[in-house]
């Protein structure tokens, strides 16, 4: 097994998506009408998001991808998709029990505020036997969402889910381990996110996952310094639930990171003019891809925060998740001309 220093590349798994993003004047009342302005096909789902970003960012090290797609055009079509930017495919795999999963996403026009109808699909039937870490040489394995794999979420017997037993082979193959989570509106997150968490390295969460995870409400907050005073209970308990190196919370305002070893860091999102922003749609798969980038690179949590909160800016330009993400250069640059500046907490 090759040492992580020796190591190359990030493996993607989880949900594979075919987003279907309608911009809406408006979004209706219950048995009242909105108009859609203009309509998209494009990528969607962690993997799936978080690969093409690495893409557009211009990432020099090799891309492979893990799921499970309905035997169908939009499978057709996210296969061919991934050939022809250079993702490695040879797990992405093909079912005839379900259709490719796809999501509805309505997009308020003046607001940039998202409503999903997802089909979970294919995605419900990804299982443990899917993943087979035993022939890579890739650096990072990343995992999404928890909480949208049926199968990988059951609860087994043993009280561990299917995902924590993907989550610990991929360590035990020498690679590092990150997770990304759906907001969804259940308890079920005090269940099912728990047994993954020994074995991940570092874990993305928004406010609003952050506060159903530790029952510590980040939702509502008084300012900066308040935000701050709350995040240190939350990064406490997610820690004790075995998180290895880095948390990373992310909001409108910026994004909180946690170490284990009691290092804090804050950073403030870019201050783009509002009629710049198209849609938050895959902001948060764009901060994890710009994170994840400077993972792999070494370039340290500071600077991983610089990229990840440039990236997700560039990723508000347009209404698909990943069409208005920029080369790293560029992210960089754009990070420089609205001077946001990290906080060491």
């Amino acid at each position: 097994m090759a040492e992580v220093s020796d190591r190359k590349g990030v493996i993607a798994g989880g949900n594979w998506i075919v987003d279907h993003v309608k911009l809406i004047d408006k979004f209706p009342a219950e048995q009242s009408l909105a108009n859609i302005l203009n309509e998209y096909s494009s990528n969607g789902g962690s993997p799936y998001n978080v690969l093409v970003d690495l893409i557009k960012l211009e990432a020099p090290f090799p891309l492979a991808a893990i799921g499970l797609l309905g035997n169908d055009s939009n499978g057709e079509h996210i296969l061919n998709d991934c050939r022809s930017r250079g993702i490695d495919v040879r797990q992405l795999q093909m079912t005839d029990a379900d259709a490719t999963s796809y999501t509805i996403v309505t997009t308020v026009l003046n607001t940039g505020k998202r409503t999903f109808f997802h089909h979970r699909g294919a995605n419900s039937l990804l299982d443990d036997k899917h993943f087979d870490f035993s022939t890579s040489n890739a650096k990072l394995f990343h995992l999404g969402y928890l909480l949208l794999m049926d199968r990988l979420d059951e609860i087994l017997p043993d009280k561990r889910t299917r995902a924590s037993y993907v989550l610990e082979n991929a360590k035990a193959a020498g690679l590092l381990t990150s997770v990304d989570l759906v907001s969804e509106d259940s308890n079920r997150f005090v269940t099912i996110v728990p047994p993954a968490l020994p074995y991940v390295d570092f874990l993305f969460l928004n406010e609003i996952e952050a506060s159903r995870l530790s029952d510590i409400d980040l939702l509502e907050f008084q300012g900066f310094e308040d935000m701050e005073e709350k995040c240190s209970p939350v990064f406490d308990c997610v820690f004790s639930m075995g998180v290895n190196e880095w948390i990373i919370i992310h909001r409108s305002e910026g994004a909180w990171a946690a170490h284990r070893n009691g290092k804090r860091l804050f950073q403030q999102n870019l201050t783009i003019p509002q009629e710049k922003v198209v849609s938050t749609n895959g902001a948060g798969d764009a901060l994890a891809a710009g994170v994840l980038l400077g993972l792999h690179e070494n370039l340290g949590m500071e600077l991983c925060l610089e990229l990840g909160v440039a990236a997700a800016a560039t990723s508000l330009s347009h209404v698909t998740c990943s069409e208005g993400i920029r080369s790293y250069s560029d992210c960089m640059a754009l990070f420089e001309e609205h001077h946001a500046k990290e906080k060491i907490i």
